[in-house]
C-alpha cells in the first residue's frame, strides 16, 4: 500500500510538472464599444472549455492553457458573447451592449477579430501606404466586407490610424558587443547598473506584429532584466543586497557564467515618502493613434490610482507650445486628475525642449524634501520642433537631477519611435526609461512595479568586478554596452551612474573563459611569462564583487563588497534564477545574431527557459516561451528568403 501510495504521488508531481512545463498563456483586455474596461467578463478557451478565467477591474485577464490558445468565447451579463480569434500573446477585446440595433452598432465602431491578417498588394507595401510584416485589426464595419464567421452581417476592413500613410523612421542607437578581454591585462570591469526594461517590451511589440526586431533594438541587459528573480531582501543597513552563482555556459562547454543578482530593499506603500509628480504628456500630432495617447491616458490614470492623499499631481503637455493644464493637485482628488487627462488631445507639432523646461519649473516651485520629486515624460521621443537642442535638453535634466528632481521615461507607439532619444534622457535625468506596448505592460509597470518605478532607495549605483588572473583567462559582460565606465570612475563620486528602486531587482551576467583556456586566435607573448598561479590563500577566489551607492539624497558613496568562490555547478543544478537569466541572455544573442552564441539554438533557450519558469504568476515567463517559439518561426522564415 505505502508502495502504491508513493507511486501515485510521483505521477501526481511528474503530471503537475509536466503541466507547468507545456502550459500557454493568453492575455487581454476586454472593453465596452466606448473604450472602458469591462470587469468579470469570463473568458473561455473555445478548444477547453474548462480552461477560463475572468477580466479585473481594469478588463485585463490572463488565460493559462495546456495548449497554444487560438480561440476564445467572451461572456459577460448586458453584452452580447463574442468569439475572437487569438493572433498574439495579447488580445483587444472589445464587446457590444446587448438589445442594440445593428444601426447603433456600426455607430459605436464595434470591432470583430479576423482569423487571418490581411493581405495587401506589393505596391501598397512597397509606397509606404502599409509596414511590412504586420498584422492588422479590423477597426471600424460597413455595408462592403461579407465575413463567413457572422453570417449574412456586412463588414468591411479600415486599418487602425497607427499604420497609415507613413514611413518608418523609428531610431535605435548602434550597439557594438562587449568583446572578451585578459584577465591579467585588464582585471578590473566597471558598469553602470540598468534597471531599464524598455528594449523587452518593444521587442516582443515587433514579435506580436510579425517580424523580427532591427539588431539595435536588442539591449541583451534589458530582456534579462525584464523579468523578476528572486532574490532575499537586504537585512542589514545597506538599501541593497548582492547575490553570485556561477555555472557552465550552456552555449559553450568550455566557458562559465557568472550570475551577479542585487536586490533593493521593500518598502509596504503607505510608508513611501510623499511623491511631487509632473506628467508631462506628449500630445503632438505623432500621438494621434490608439497605441499612443489613448493607452497613455489610461496608463496615466493607473498611475493615479496609486496615489495617495500626501501626493501631488499635476500635468504639463506640449506639442505646438507647451502650458500647465493641471495645477499640482492632492491624489486624493482622483476625480479632478481624470477629467484633466480625458480632456487630452493630440495635434500640432512637438516642441519639447519647452515642455520640459516647464514640467522642471512645476516641479521645482513644489519640491518636496525628503520626498520624490519626479517628471514622468510620456511621449513616442518624436522631439522635431523647439528652440532647445538635445544637448541643451540633456544638460538641463542633469542640472535639475542634482537638484533633486529625478526623471522616469514612458515610451509609446511605433513607426517615428525615438528610442535612442529617450534612453538617453532617463539616463541624464537618474531616472528609468520602460516600454507600453500595451495595457498590461502598463499594469506592470505603474501597478506592480510602482514602488521600483517610482521610488528610489539608492544612486549612482556601480558594479566593480575584480577577476583572479590565477583562474580566470577572459571574462565578457554581457550587455550593458552603454553603461560601461572607466575603472577610475567606480571611485569617483562625481561620476553619474544608475538608481535603483523600492524592491527592484537587477540582474548582470559574465561569460568567463577559465585559467588555461582561450577564446582569443592569437599567437604567445614574447615578452610576458606564462601568468603563475598566486598564493595559496587566495587560489579559490574568482573575483571580487565592489558596489557603491549613494542615499538618493546623499552626496558620498558607500562601499559593498563580495567575494566569489572558485567552482562551478552544472546547469541542471543550478537555479532557476540563473536558468533564467541565462536563456535570456541567449535569447537576445540570438535575436541579434550575435558572434558570441555559440552553440545556443532557439530550440535549446526555449527548453532551458521552460525548465526555469517556477512560481511565474503573473504569467510573464510563459508568455516569454511563446515569443521564443515566434522568433524561432520567423528566424526560419527570413533565413529561408535570403
Amino acid at each position: 500500500m505505502k508502495t502504491l501510495s508513493l507511486f501515485l504521488t510521483f505521477c501526481f508531481i511528474s503530471l503537475v510538472g509536466m503541466s507547468q512545463k507545456n502550459s500557454h498563456i493568453l492575455k487581454g483586455q476586454v472593453n465596452d464599444p466606448h473604450g472602458n474596461p469591462i470587469a468579470f467578463a469570463l473568458v473561455i478557451n473555445q478548444a477547453d472549455t474548462l480552461e477560463n478565467t475572468q477580466s479585473d477591474k481594469d478588463g485585463l485577464f490572463v488565460l493559462e492553457s495546456h495548449d497554444k490558445v487560438k480561440h476564445v468565447l467572451v461572456r459577460r451579463n448586458g453584452m452580447k458573447d463574442i468569439a475572437v480569434a487569438a493572433t498574439a500573446t495579447f488580445v483587444k477585446i472589445e464587446m457590444a451592449y446587448a438589445g442594440i440595433k445593428p444601426e447603433e452598432e456600426l455607430d459605436s465602431g464595434g470591432a470583430i477579430a479576423m482569423e487571418k491578417p490581411l493581405e495587401f498588394s506589393l505596391d501598397e507595401i512597397s509606397s509606404g501606404q502599409i509596414l511590412s510584416n504586420t498584422s492588422y485589426e479590423v477597426v471600424a464595419i460597413d455595408a462592403n466586407y461579407k465575413s463567413k464567421r457572422m453570417g449574412n452581417t456586412s463588414y468591411s476592413v479600415t486599418m487602425p490610424d497607427a499604420h497609415r500613410g507613413y514611413a518608418n523612421t523609428e531610431s535605435y542607437s548602434e550597439i557594438a558587443e562587449n568583446d572578451f578581454h585578459l584577465a591579467q591585462a585588464e582585471p578590473l570591469s566597471t558598469f553602470s547598473i540598468d534597471v531599464d526594461r524598455a528594449s523587452y517590451s518593444n521587442v516582443r511589440r515587433f514579435i506580436n506584429n510579425g517580424s523580427l526586431p532591427p539588431a539595435d533594438a536588442v539591449r541583451v541587459e534589458e530582456v534579462i532584466n525584464y523579468f523578476d528573480y528572486d532574490y532575499d531582501a537586504p537585512r542589514g543597513k545597506d538599501p541593497v543586497s548582492v547575490f553570485t552563482e556561477v555555472s557552465n555556459a550552456p552555449w559553450n562547454a568550455e566557458h562559465q557564467i557568472l550570475h551577479i543578482g542585487i536586490k533593493a530593499k521593500d518598502m509596504d506603500h503607505d510608508k513611501l515618502p510623499p511623491s511631487n509628480l509632473v506628467f508631462l504628456i506628449d500630445v503632438s500630432g505623432s500621438m494621434n493613434s490608439q497605441n499612443k495617447l489613448p493607452l497613455l491616458k489610461s496608463s496615466m490614470k493607473m498611475l493615479v490610482q496609486q496615489m495617495r492623499k500626501e501626493d501631488r499631481v499635476a500635468i504639463v503637455v506640449y506639442a505646438g507650445a507647451a502650458g500647465l493644464v493641471l495645477e499640482p493637485t492632492s491624489g486624493d482628488d482622483k476625480q479632478a486628475i481624470f477629467e484633466a487627462i480625458d480632456n487630452l488631445n493630440a495635434g500640432g507639432s512637438t516642441a519639447g525642449g519647452a515642455g520640459i523646461k516647464l514640467a522642471y519649473k512645476v516641479a521645482q516651485e513644489n519640491l518636496v524634501k525628503d520626498g520624490n520629486n519626479r517628471i514622468v515624460l510620456a511621449t513616442d521621443g518624436d522631439f522635431n520642433v523647439g528652440a532647445s537642442s538635445d544637448g541643451e535638453m540633456e544638460t538641463l535634466i542633469e542640472s535639475k537631477r542634482d537638484q533633486g528632481v529625478f526623471l522616469t521615461v514612458l515610451g509609446f507607439g511605433m513607426g517615428n519611435y525615438k528610442d535612442s532619444k529617450m534612453e538617453i534622457l532617463a539616463d541624464k535625468g537618474n531616472g528609468n526609461y520602460a516600454y507600453i506596448d500595451n495595457i498590461t505592460e502598463a499594469k506592470k509597470t505603474l501597478v506592480n512595479e510602482f514602488g521600483g518605478t517610482m521610488f528610489a532607495v539608492a544612486k549612482d549605483v556601480k558594479l566593480q568586478i575584480e577577476f583572479n588572473p590565477s583562474n580566470v583567462a577572459e571574462y565578457r559582460l554581457i550587455g550593458y554596452e552603454n553603461r560601461m565606465l572607466a575603472k577610475e570612475d567606480f571611485n569617483d563620486d562625481r561620476k553619474d551612474a544608475g538608481e535603483m528602486g523600492v524592491s527592484h531587482v537587477v540582474t548582470a551576467l559574465y561569460e568567463i573563459v577559465p585559467f588555461g583556456k582561450s577564446s582569443k586566435n592569437v599567437d604567445a607573448l614574447k615578452y610576458q611569462k606564462e601568468v603563475k598561479p598566486l598564493a595559496p590563500v587566495l587560489s579559490d577566489e574568482l573575483v571580487t564583487v565592489k558596489l557603491r551607492y549613494k542615499e538618493p539624497d546623499g552626496d558620498a558613496s558607500k562601499l559593498m563588497t563580495h567575494v566569489v568562490k572558485r567552482g562551478s555547478k552544472s546547469m541542471e543544478n543550478a537555479s532557476d534564477n540563473l536558468k533564467w537569466s541565462s536563456a535570456m541572455a541567449q535569447f537576445g544573442m540570438l535575436l541579434k545574431d550575435s558572434k558570441y552564441t555559440g552553440a545556443a539554438t532557439y530550440a535549446s533557450v526555449i527548453s532551458q527557459a521552460e525548465s526555469a519558469i517556477g512560481k511565474d504568476k503573473e504569467g510573464y515567463r510563459r508568455e516569454c516561451v511563446q515569443l521564443m517559439k515566434s522568433a524561432e518561426l520567423l528566424d526560419r522564415n527570413s533565413t529561408a528568403a535570403r
